[in-house]
């Protein structure tokens, strides 16, 4: 019988302690590969949808609900400000490009966003139909939105006032579809961009106004700013937010902050994964230092027959292996599974995107982290095996 084989059928001798201890070592690998995902697309996602934004501008408020609002579209906005601070941003010297965007409609959850055609330059967005916006009333829809809704160039639809699902639809002038965007990842494959002419007259008609170019003062929800140097970052958010009506979040700040606090959870998590894997290095120690007390007559047998220590003590590790493999393979699998789960809870919100398809480099590390808690929870019995003297065995009284 080959060595591998009755390590095997060692380790599920006692089945129920064989399966304990794969489900501690399955559960602290899967923790670990599943903050490691989700942390890593997090982080990934948060930069890609930056795009190149240096400042926000919106209504006075939270710099970080601008932020969550105006780039990740994952709250709602503090307000509206004057169209015309959008032409004071873009005459300041230190501003390279300033977009502007209104938000306030939805299409079945997805949030609508008002603005110019640069808004998809901003994102380097790829048509996979169509083409970009010509006059108010058309849209370009991400690839969530057209793959959940269904819609294609060509088709019509109403939007919905407000950012929820539940909104009350707009009973006036339909959209057309122009355009579906190749998926990409970013914040537009669940977004609806039209015009901002468009927001105006969908707002105008909702509030009973008329025609909305009869509107002295329009307005927008915020301003997307490039800067023209470094020295903008100094001055130009100062100068913000002495205005009586503007506030000016910086993404890169917000950012950091907001990866700070996620970041905390995912190390309450990570460190969860190592307290079980310690407890399952633990487990294996204790029941393979069992195990070589009990089977010592197996053992002597083994040395009688011609076994040398040190196949003894390969076996004692060839069942700590096994189980390191097993674990290594049911933890990766459950890392993977639950990255899925995730992704499409958040899917189904509109949320970040996650995809399980996604392979973290820091994974090639799993297997030789399996491998190496079991070996060193098996140094010791294995030793126990090869120091076995067969003389003291066969001389003991049964």
């Amino acid at each position: 019988m080959s060595l591998l084989r009755l390590a095997w059928r060692y380790l599920w001798a006692q089945p129920l302690t064989a399966g304990l201890n794969l489900l501690l070592l399955s559960l602290g690998l899967g923790a670990i590969c599943f903050v490691l995902l989700v942390s890593e697309q997090i982080d990934a996602g948060v930069r890609r949808d930056l795009a190149g934004v240096d400042l926000l501008v919106g209504a006075k408020g939270s710099p970080m609900q601008i932020m969550l609002a105006g780039l990740f579209h994952l709250d709602v906005p503090t307000g509206n400000i004057p169209l015309g601070s959008l032409k004071t941003l873009q005459e300041q010297p230190l501003v390279a490009q300033a977009l502007p965007i209104s938000l306030g409609d939805s299409l079945q959850g997805f949030r609508m966003v008002g603005s110019t055609p640069d808004y998809l330059s901003l994102y380097q967005a790829r048509f996979a139909r169509g083409q970009a916006w010509t006059g108010p009333m058309q849209a370009v829809l991400g690839a969530q939105v057209a793959a959940r809704t269904g819609l294609g160039v060509g088709r019509t639809f109403h939007g919905s006032h407000g950012l929820g699902a539940e909104g009350e639809a707009h009973a006036g002038q339909a959209y057309t579809v122009v355009g579906v965007l190749a998926p990409s990842g970013s914040v537009l494959d669940r977004l609806v961009v039209t015009d901002l002419a468009s927001v105006w007259l969908q707002h105008a008609a909702h509030h009973g106004d008329g025609d909305a170019e009869d509107h002295a003062e329009r307005e927008i929800t915020m301003v997307l700013l490039k800067y023209r140097s470094p020295l903008a970052a100094v001055s130009l958010p100062r100068w913000v937010n002495a205005q009586p009506q503007l506030q000016a979040a910086a993404p890169a700040l917000e950012t950091a902050r907001l990866l700070r606090m996620v970041g905390a959870g995912t190390e309450v998590l990570r460190a969860f994964g190592l307290v079980l894997l310690l407890a399952a290095a633990l487990s294996v120690f204790v029941t393979l230092l069992n195990s070589v007390r009990a089977r010592q007559s197996d053992l002597a047998m083994l040395r009688m027959l011609g076994a040398p220590p040190w196949r003894l003590a390969l076996l004692v590790s060839l069942e700590a292996l096994c189980l390191a493999a097993m674990a290594c393979l049911l933890g990766l699998g459950l890392g993977h599974g639950l990255t899925a789960a995730l992704g499409a809870m958040m899917a189904a919100q509109q949320s970040l995107f996650i995809t399980a398809a996604w392979f973290s480099p820091w994974e090639l590390l799993m297997a030789p982290l399996a491998f190496g808690l079991a070996l060193l929870a098996a140094a010791w019995p294995a030793l126990a095996a090869f120091k076995l003297d067969v003389t003291d065995l066969l001389q003991a009284p049964r």
